[in-house]
Order: structure tokens, then C-alpha cells, then sequence
């Protein structure tokens, strides 16, 4: 067992390590020692390696002897380095928030938010919330620290995208990812006071097309290029959305039972069958394949993301012309919108338009019932239809009378 030693301060004495050098010295652990309430009481300083000497160990006994004289400060060794504790955990959490003060929004959106969306969201989501930060939120927020923006600073980026003459959608978006970054930050308390009113959105397509004008795009986009006329095939007779035409996949087709799968859709996958028209494209563009895409994005056989500018271009050229509300102009969804519309129209039926389209509620199918012209324009005709009757009873009315006068009779017009 090792031996203390005094030392020439009073209360301060060491031991030597057994082994380890500091300098040329044997390293040396220093303890002070003192009464507290009567009792002897010792404490270690620590080692001459940490920078302890024997000055420093009276210096600090010392200190300790005044607060218990004065009644102040902390009495013992222990409560002193609590109280180093308390300060070094003060002054970290003081650092921390610094820190945490100074991140842009840009910084929490590359380094924390976006890493979590790449590991929680769907692709295409992934890819929507880079191209709305990247446009439209960096330019305006991204130096500014996350806990410093205000309601003018999201105002502006408001404005921007409807200067830009964006879809009130669009602006929608933008504006749940600012909120969505918030809330991931678990600091909605400073969203809140930034927080800005949201656009009203009316994104319902109001245009459809008629039998004659599917016809018409069809053979203009026949002339244009087979995959695309062959998409909007599968699109308009089976309700599908761009993606799931570009997702679908050989190993979903089924000819026996005339059926095909869309697998992973936006509400879910559901079933959908395929009349004569889809079987006939479909057979044609399959060939021998059993696996795979039916329409590849590229040679390594990625999923094609969006619709070809083909489409758009027909489209435009024959419909499109000198129309501005976007709810008006005809893209390839109206393909899937023109579907729901003639499923209604024909059937009158909600629930089964809204599982031909799988919509995985009745509030989406509604809009179909809402704006079918067909059913829209009975009403109107109904008014007709009474003033016709009006007309018809004045006229049988008259001819009574006529009659009446003819055979010397009076007429009573008030019955």
C-alpha cells in the first residue's frame, strides 16, 4: 500500500504512483484534508499529470476554510465541483443552442430533413420536395437560421410563385413543406407565428373529352409515336394515372382473366380490366416478354418518370389553343379524368366509379357526379321542359275556345 507524505502546506499531503513517471518524479496524487462540523474529512485533488501541485491544493483548501468562516460558496470539494459540473453543463447547453441557433434553413434541410425523406417517402415524393426547396424555398429562406424566419420571410416566397404564375397546388405544397420541415425540426411553436394562410385550391378538372375527340388524339398521336398513343390507350380505357402506366409491369398481366394489377398506386394497388382495344396494344407491344416494364424509361430499364412532351404538344395543338385555366386545358390526366367522367355518365353509379378509379373514399368519385355535362345539362332542360308543357296547355286552351265559339259556346278561361 502506497504512503502518504506531508508536504510543507498545511492540510495537503500525496501519495507516489507505483509505476508511472511525470517528468522525472514519480507521478504524485494530492489530497486536503480539514474538519467539518468536528469531523476530519478528506478529499483528492487529483494527479500532478492533470496539473495539480501542492500550492494549488493549499490555494484550494484555503478557499474552502473561507466559505465555511463566511458561510458562502460551497464548503466542501465535492459541492465545488458540483458546482463545476452544473456551470460546464450550463455553458454546454448554452453552446448547443448557439449551435442549433445558427442553422440555416438550407443546413437542416440537406444535413437532417432530406436525408429522413430519402429513407421515408416515396420516390416521386423525394423528388417533388427537392425540385419546391431547390426552386422556390432556397432562394428566399435558405440563409436565413431555421429559428428567425418570420411571416414576411414566407410571404415572399408566396409571392414569388404567384408572380411566377404557378398552380395555387403548387403553392400549396410549398407551403406544407416549409411546415413539414418545422415539424420534423419538433419546433412547430416557430412555424405557427410565421404562419401564413394557405391559397385556396381548386385543381378539379373540368374538361373531359368526348368520344369524337379521343378518337382525333389518338390518331394524331399515332402518327406522332406509337409509345405515347399506346400509354394514352391504356390510360383512357382503364383510368390510369401517367405513373401507372409507366410502372406497369409484364408480370401484371393476365389474359386469361382479362385483368391487370397496378401495384403500389398513389391510393394503394388495385385491379383493373382490360377491354379489347388494351388487350390488342398490350399483345402488340409484348411480344415474346415476360418480365419487365412494358414501357421502359431507358435502356437499363428505368421507369420513365413523367409524359412525353409529344403528348403535350398534340394535345396543345388541338385542344389548347387560347386556353388559360389550367382546370380547362386537356394533359395526359384528363385521359384519367375522361374515363371516371364516362363511367358515371354511363353507369350513374358513384361507388362504381370510384372503384374503377380507386379512390379510396366517395369524396373523390363526387366530382365526377358534380361535372358530367350530360347530367348537368338535364337539369337546365328541365325548365325547358316546363315552359314547353306551359306553352302546350295555353295552345290546347286556345283550340277549345276556338272550337268553343265555333259551336256557339262560352269558353271559362279560369277553370
Amino acid at each position: 500500500m502506497a504512503e502518504w507524505t506531508k508536504t510543507n502546506f498545511p492540510g495537503v499531503r500525496y501519495r507516489k504512483h507505483a509505476s508511472r513517471k511525470h517528468g522525472v518524479q514519480m507521478d504524485k496524487y494530492f489530497t486536503i484534508r480539514y474538519k467539518l462540523h468536528g469531523k476530519d474529512k478528506e478529499e483528492g485533488m487529483g494527479w500532478a499529470s492533470e496539473g495539480w501541485t501542492e500550492s494549488k491544493a493549499y490555494d484550494r483548501l484555503k478557499e474552502l476554510k473561507e466559505n465555511r468562516k463566511s458561510g458562502e460558496g460551497p464548503q466542501t470539494l465535492a459541492e465545488k465541483r458540483g458546482l463545476l459540473d452544473k456551470q460546464k453543463e450550463v455553458e454546454l447547453e448554452a453552446q448547443v443552442r448557439q449551435e442549433q441557433e445558427a442553422v440555416t434553413v438550407t443546413d437542416y434541410f440537406d444535413k437532417t430533413y432530406f436525408p429522413w425523406v430519402k429513407n421515408n417517402k416515396a420516390e416521386n415524393t423525394i423528388r417533388t420536395e427537392r425540385l419546391l426547396f431547390n426552386h422556390w424555398i432556397k432562394p428566399v429562406l435558405g440563409d436565413i437560421p431555421l429559428i428567425e424566419v418570420v411571416q414576411t420571410d414566407i410571404e415572399r416566397v408566396k409571392q414569388s410563385m404567384f408572380t411566377a404564375k404557378k398552380a395555387p397546388k403548387t403553392v400549396h405544397h410549398t407551403l406544407g413543406l416549409i411546415r413539414q420541415i418545422y415539424n420534423h425540426a419538433k419546433r412547430p411553436d416557430i412555424y405557427l407565428q410565421a404562419k401564413v394562410k394557405m391559397p385556396k385550391v381548386d385543381n378539379a378538372k373540368l374538361r373531359y373529352l368526348t368520344p369524337s375527340e379521343i378518337d382525333k388524339l389518338l390518331t394524331a398521336l399515332r402518327e406522332k409515336s406509337i409509345i405515347v398513343h399506346d400509354q394514352a390507350v391504356l390510360a383512357v380505357n382503364c383510368g390510369l394515372r401517367f405513373s401507372e402506366c409507366s410502372g406497369l409491369r409484364w408480370e401484371d398481366v393476365n389474359y386469361d382473366t382479362g385483368s391487370m394489377s397496378i401495384r403500389d398506386s398513389k391510393t394503394g394497388s388495385r385491379t383493373v380490366f382490360l377491354n379489347d382495344d388494351v388487350t390488342e396494344i398490350l399483345k402488340a407491344r409484348q411480344g415474346e416478354k415476360k418480365i419487365g416494364l412494358a414501357f421502359p424509361g431507358d435502356d437499363d430499364g428505368n421507369p420513365q418518370e413523367r409524359a412525353s412532351k409529344t403528348f403535350q404538344r398534340v394535345a396543345d395543338d388541338l385542344f389548347n389553343k387560347g386556353v388559360d385555366d389550367r382546370r380547362l386545358r386537356v394533359t395526359f390526366h384528363t385521359l384519367r379524368h375522361t374515363f371516371g367522367t364516362h363511367v358515371y355518365e354511363n353507369s350513374g353509379d358513384l361507388y362504381l366509379t370510384q372503384k374503377a378509379l380507386g379512390h379510396k373514399t366517395m369524396i373523390m368519385a363526387q366530382r365526377y357526379a358534380k361535372m358530367t355535362e350530360t347530367r348537368l345539362r338535364e337539369a337546365f332542360t328541365k325548365m325547358s321542359d316546363v315552359m314547353q308543357k306551359g306553352r302546350e296547355a295555353v295552345k290546347k286552351q286556345v283550340e277549345e275556345a276556338e272550337q268553343g265559339q265555333q259551336a256557339g259556346q262560352v269558353v271559362n278561361f279560369t277553370k
